[in-house]
């Protein structure tokens, strides 16, 4: 299995219920694909060392698992992410990166 790992930063504070959704959206749409093997979604728990990170905190983490790279290319392209994207960002401006990877153990 590949997996998709992305941490979202949102620019400044979202009520619980706004993340709450995102995380909901997210998981429908993927879910909706016929690639997505696997979903897990967490809000970040925040520690006192946040204060100091040298890029940003995160929000909230999204983990996507594929059978494979064909798989990871396709929730790339799922119909209606563009869309989610820029509903989302327009409401909630946030940031993201991402790593693409083989099962962790």
């Amino acid at each position: 299995m590949t997996f998709h790992t992305m941490i979202v930063s949102f620019d400044s504070d979202i009520p619980d219920a706004e993340l709450d959704q995102y995380l909901k959206d997210i998981e429908t749409l993927m879910r909706g694909s016929e690639h997505v093997q696997s979903f897990a979604a967490q809000r970040h728990i925040r520690v006192a060392g946040d204060d100091h990170s040298p890029v940003f905190v995160a929000s909230a983490v999204v983990q996507i698992g594929v059978a494979d790279r064909d798989g990871l290319d396709a929730v790339f392209a799922v119909p209606g992410a563009v869309e989610l994207i820029k509903r989302w960002q327009a409401r909630y401006p946030y940031k993201a990166v991402w790593v693409n990877h083989e099962e962790l153990s």
